[in-house]
């Protein structure tokens, strides 16, 4: 894993402060298209540094200082695997004889020659360079693209073969989003691996921050939110993550000041299949999650580098910094961000709230990137119009669903406390499933998800939803009861008014749906097994007086406690 890079500005040729062109020293970072700046190694998914202590001296250097090899331990549990499925080398051959065995064939065509010219190189990065190229026949014949040229010779390990494999796969699956850099084709020789793509002429996102000093506007800031924020619940949506998400990785189309931004670079993006956790720590220090610090994960790291660009946008400085990377990760994983000094006090109350939600170090309470669009400080801006499927609304719906009688029932007397800005995010889903006569059903999901979906979702295996959901095959859901089930408790508590609407939806509660519970009954309702001591865990979840649920049950009901949860208590 790379440290947050920045390129010298022609405007900006010092580097005061701690703010976003401020870099101490520099690591390998992400391949791109036009960047020409010094690259990641092929092996920094891999790169698992304790972030609580750090070796590295707390001195600049005037040049970059490659890490450690990141890829050590990973290179020697290969070599354990290979010994012990392989007879023991004799003494005098040819130790590369492990690397040559690898198969670097990738079943791309082999007509690059005769169907591209190259032109000049246009970056170089530690695992390969890209060049402009001109088409020679077919449809593009005559245009201009970019080429990314892989040496396999640099492909030493089955694991870097397998992120190049995947890098296509993932370009050649998500198709048809503007904010999206359009891939042409895959193909490879003896000697190289070429991925076409379009030729973005513009210029990174970095180099307009850096030559800004780093300082946008309210409306300047929304403009560039609102294309990085389409992307990512695209993508989302699709069931991929991309996990190095920064200015470096999204160019202009052209030099106009009204181009498009195009997310670029997935060599580090993965498949998230439905509930899965990912563990490896990828991406650039600046800009990583907590959660990939700790090793598990999920789509939600990607709207945290989110929030991190939206906080560079505004303030023009890091929420986040040190001088080294072990000390970014401590300021990830402990700091919080601040707002108090300038420009913070200057801008509106929804910046700074919008940027405090992406930026929550709990996932479970951080919006996803679709409500992030209809968040206040977005959906008021004039060009929005775009409204994205929500991946986390169905697996909310999903986890209702799967719920026992009694959760369902404090969950629809939460949403009844609810207002309707509170719901706005909620009622444009409903909206975007096409409701008939005010409900929907199975068939509602199926064709909302169909027709957003890319062959992406085959392999993160989205529609599998779609198995957890049947029970709405037999029925109808109103507006009201989606709400019950569309609403994450933990993103409630964050709200200034939690207490008042937890203590509101148990009064709902109490009138509508409270009623005596025996100790037996709480458990068979909350999926607890045999071997659980129902009474020693329960206990403060009934009231002694008259054996309803008590307002503290009530609340943990809403969190959707089961048996899991109280095995780990155990």
């Amino acid at each position: 894993m790379g440290t947050c890079t920045s390129k010298p500005s022609k405007s900006n040729p010092y580097a005061p402060r701690n703010d976003i062109i401020n870099t101490p020293y520099q690591t390998p970072t992400t391949d791109n298209h036009h960047h020409q700046s010094v690259k990641k190694s092929p092996f920094s998914s891999f790169y698992s540094p304790n972030p609580l202590h750090s070796s590295t001296p707390r001195r600049s250097y005037k040049r970059p200082f490659p890490p450690p090899s990141p890829a050590k331990h990973i290179k020697a549990v290969l070599a354990l695997r290979q010994r012990s499925s392989k007879p023991k080398k004799q003494e005098g051959e040819n130790q590369n004889d492990d690397i040559s065995s690898l198969d670097k064939s990738f079943g791309f065509s082999k007509q690059f020659i005769t169907r591209y010219e190259i032109g000049e190189e246009i970056g170089r990065g530690h695992f390969g360079y890209t060049c402009s190229a001109i088409v020679k026949k077919g449809d593009l014949k005559g245009q201009e693209v970019a080429v990314k040229i892989i040496p396999k010779v640099k492909m030493t390990t089955a694991i870097a073969i397998e992120d190049v494999r995947r890098e296509v796969k993932i370009l050649r699956s998500l198709t048809g989003h503007k904010n999206l850099v359009q891939f042409y084709d895959a193909f490879e020789d003896y000697n190289n691996v070429y991925i076409v793509m379009e030729l973005c002429k513009g210029g990174e996102l970095l180099d307009k921050i850096l030559a800004r000093g780093g300082k946008y506007s309210e409306d300047e800031a929304k403009v560039v939110m609102v294309q990085i924020l389409n992307f990512v619940a695209f993508c989302h949506l699709q069931g991929v993550a991309h996990r190095d998400l920064k200015p470096e990785n999204f160019l202009y189309t052209s030099k106009y000041d009204n181009s498009q931004l195009k997310a670029i670079d997935f060599g580090l993006s993965d498949f998230v299949k439905p509930d899965e956790r990912l563990n490896d720590i990828v991406g650039s220090a600046c800009y990583v999650a907590p959660e990939v610090l700790q090793r598990s994960y999920g789509t939600e790291a990607d709207v945290w580098s989110v929030g991190v660009i939206a906080y560079i946008l505004l303030s023009g400085r890091r929420p986040f910094w040190a001088r080294t990377e072990s000390g970014i990760f401590q300021a990830v994983l402990k700091a919080i961000p601040t707002f108090d000094e300038s420009p913070w006090p200057t801008l509106s109350p929804e910046a700074k709230d919008f940027v405090k939600l992406t930026l929550n170090k709990d996932p479970r309470k951080r919006m996803s990137a679709a409500q992030a669009l209809s968040h206040p400080w977005i959906r008021n801006y004039r060009d929005v119009k775009v409204i994205s499927l929500d991946i986390l609304v169905f697996r909310l719906l999903k986890a209702y669903m799967q719920s026992s009688s009694l959760r369902k029932s404090a969950l629809r007397a939460l949403s009844k406390t609810l207002t309707s800005d509170e719901l706005f995010h909620l009622k444009e889903q409903f909206a975007l499933l096409d409701p008939k006569d005010g409900c929907i059903t199975l068939d509602n999901i199926k064709v909302a998800l169909m027709k957003n979906a890319t062959d992406a979702m085959k392999d993160s295996r989205i529609t599998d939803l779609l198995s957890t959901l049947n029970a709405l095959q037999y029925r109808r859901m109103n507006f009201d009861e989606f709400c019950a089930a569309g609403i994450s408790v933990y993103q409630l508590e964050t709200l200034d008014l939690w207490d008042q609407h937890a203590r509101c939806a148990y009064d709902v509660f109490e009138n509508d749906g409270n009623k005596a519970i025996v100790f037996e009954e709480l458990a068979s309702e909350l999926g607890l097994g045999p071997s659980v001591p129902v009474h020693a865990v329960l206990n403060d979840w009934i009231r002694n007086t008259d054996g309803k649920l008590s307002f503290i049950g009530f609340v943990k009901l809403l969190h959707g406690a089961s048996g899991r949860t109280f095995a780990k208590v155990l």
